[in-house]
């Protein structure tokens, strides 16, 4: 717990008015997006920073003092990643949300923390730029948060993840030290690339305060076709032969037969509920090349037994589609109270067995599961609906969750793709790492933070 003292002190540096102390006022800064069953444990006091002097001042009393320190976006992380089981100051970067600079002709943008990734992707797009990574909460969630949890999103299998884009960060260190990480240029071959390091790091090493964004070109003009399948492994087998056909989509998402349901049901846009499996294909690039695309996609398709597949006609039916993919999680929370989303990865080769091995776990367990994902990827999420106050079922979860893991794991992939670590998946990490690369993790860490500060009780026990 902190000292009266310490936060008269922390007052004393921001004012008043940037600093929540109040039961109520903390409560809301306990839990993010994540659904754990667990209690939560309440941070001492949240302070909203609006300048890089003050996160080096606050930083400096809490490594003095070995006070917790958790950085704070949206909360829209999967992970518990910005929960505070040790108390502490929490980081609220909700008013250092300035774009600081845009250069169309470097494609470069430089942001602070706070900046929600929609205002980003929309203004690159009035002077012809993308920003590729899209995680489904872009239209809430913070470069900040995006950067901490190495998000990505559906068009990573043609354009990589927020690692790809991330040019140089400024970050502050634990004993407030400011630093400056990579460069403002396309390459960049001097010395270790640091802010690579930072990139997914999820404020355990240290804390972003600036970030030099690389753009890219817009596409010139993009479809989507979706497409239904009777059986998962076809879907998957089809997805494999469009990456053999020399076309790559931005995105081969997935959705199961319960997802196809329960979305439908949720916001009805005509989605075929008959069938086992969707996969939804979005083509990008030039206009004079689009139709090319479409025809071998379709072509492929109709040799891998896709029982009915559909054009979408334009931007608008594009958006409905995309928005009721989207909406799955938010669908599956209305099958019971509560809803956890996981994500797990394995080679694209493999990724069938994944699924079908997730859905009889679930079944196995008594429990009610929506399965998407980027399936271009190898990536995807099972959405569990359940109960977290029946003691039950919450058991229940917990043997299938663990039993998922292991299957991905056998299967040559991994427990996370894009969520990140946080507090939830903690206990499984020394099944997945190397004991060798454990070690060497943790011995950055303490060369980061000596005092263990920054967002203890993440990624490792």
């Amino acid at each position: 717990m902190l000292l009266k003292n310490n936060i008269k002190l922390i007052k004393s540096i921001l004012g008043n008015n940037k600093v929540l102390t109040s039961k109520e006022e903390l409560y809301c800064y306990a839990q993010d997006s994540t659904n754990s069953g667990e209690d939560c444990v309440l941070p001492d006091c949240v302070v909203f920073v609006e300048s890089i002097e003050e996160v080096q001042e606050i930083l400096k009393l809490a490594n003095k003092n070995k006070i917790p320190v958790v950085c704070r976006g949206a909360g829209t992380n999967m992970v518990a990643a910005c929960t505070c089981p040790f108390g502490g100051i929490v980081l609220n970067f909700s008013r250092m949300n300035k774009v600081l600079e845009f250069n169309p002709i470097n494609m470069t943008m430089r942001v602070q923390p706070g900046v929600i990734l929609n205002d980003i992707k929309e203004l690159a797009l009035k002077e012809g730029l993308f920003y590729p990574p899209d995680p489904s909460n872009y239209k809430v969630s913070t470069i900040g948060g995006s950067i901490a949890q190495s998000s990505s999103g559906a068009k990573s299998l043609k354009y990589g993840t927020t690692k790809d884009y991330i040019l140089s960060l400024k970050v502050v260190l634990a004993d407030g030290t400011l630093v400056t990480l990579g460069a403002n240029t396309i390459k960049d071959a001097v010395g270790y690339h640091l802010n690579q390091l930072i990139v997914g790091s999820e404020g355990t090493l240290a804390i972003v305060v600036e970030a030099e964004l690389k753009l890219i070109p817009k596409p010139e003009t993009r479809s989507v076709i979706t497409a239904y399948f009777n059986s998962i492994e076809e879907a998957m087998q089809a997805s494999t032969e469009i990456l053999k056909s020399k076309i790559l989509p931005s995105t081969i998402d997935f959705m199961d037969s319960n997802s196809i349901k329960t979305v439908e049901n949720f916001c009805a846009i005509g989605l075929d509920t008959s069938k086992e499996a969707l996969l939804i294909i979005e083509l990008e690039g030039f206009e004079s090349s689009m139709e090319y695309q479409k025809n071998i996609v379709l072509k492929v398709l109709k040799n891998n037994r896709a029982e009915k597949f559909e054009i979408a006609s334009d931007e608008i039916e594009i958006e409905k589609i995309w928005t009721s993919r989207r909406s799955s999680f938010a669908a599956t929370a209305r099958l019971a109270p509560d809803v956890v989303s996981d994500d797990i990865i394995v080679p694209r080769d493999r990724l069938a067995e994944l699924v079908i091995g997730c859905k009889n776990i679930c079944k196995e367990n008594h429990l009610d599961v929506c399965i998407v994902g980027h399936v271009g990827d190898g990536n995807i999420h099972p959405q569990v609906a359940l109960d977290l106050n029946n003691d039950d079922k919450f058991k229940s979860y917990l043997s299938a969750k663990s039993q998922m893991y292991k299957l991905a794991m056998k299967l040559g992939g991994t427990i996370s793709a894009e969520h990140g670590v946080g507090k939830e998946k903690v206990s499984y990490i020394e099944n997945v790492l190397d004991k060798n690369s454990i070690l060497i993790m943790k011995q950055i860490k303490k060369i980061f933070d000596p005092n263990n500060i920054l967002n203890p009780g993440k990624i490792f026990k």
